[in-house]
């Protein structure tokens, strides 16, 4: 059996950040784990797949993907906090949650620059 494929970082930070919403996600009530907790796990998905997506198109066509993934993930975050100010999501679970994403959003905004900016110092974003 041949190991894992090996993700990009800004893929692997994403893929844990969602496993531990998924464990929160079958946490929540029932009435919000129908509508802002399954609107978030498909924004989560919708994400993942648009950096997917941005890590295999050339440098020239990256943009339109990572301009998705983070209009997605700015978005998740404002449903998170919609969870979290109705009580749904306990503070810890809230804060763990959040740090993720910024750092996503963070590792986004970079990969994001430098494409619009080629000259900029180089840091590295997995793609």
């Amino acid at each position: 059996m041949s190991p894992p494929p090996q993700l990009i970082p800004l893929l692997h930070n994403c893929k844990n950040a969602y496993a531990l919403w998924f464990k929160r996600y079958s946490d929540l009530g029932k009435a919000h784990r129908r509508t802002l907790g399954q609107r978030i796990d498909d924004l989560f998905i919708d994400t993942i797949e648009a950096i997917s997506v941005a890590s295999f198109t050339p440098k020239a066509d990256k943009l339109p993907a990572l301009r998705v993934a983070i209009r997605k993930l700015d978005t998740m975050k404002i449903l998170l906090m919609i969870l979290w100010e109705n009580k749904s999501l306990k503070n810890d679970h809230y804060l763990e949650l959040s740090i993720k994403l910024e750092n996503i959003g963070k590792m986004l905004g970079g990969w994001h620059n430098k494409i619009l900016k080629p000259d900029a110092p180089k840091l590295d974003f997995g793609a």
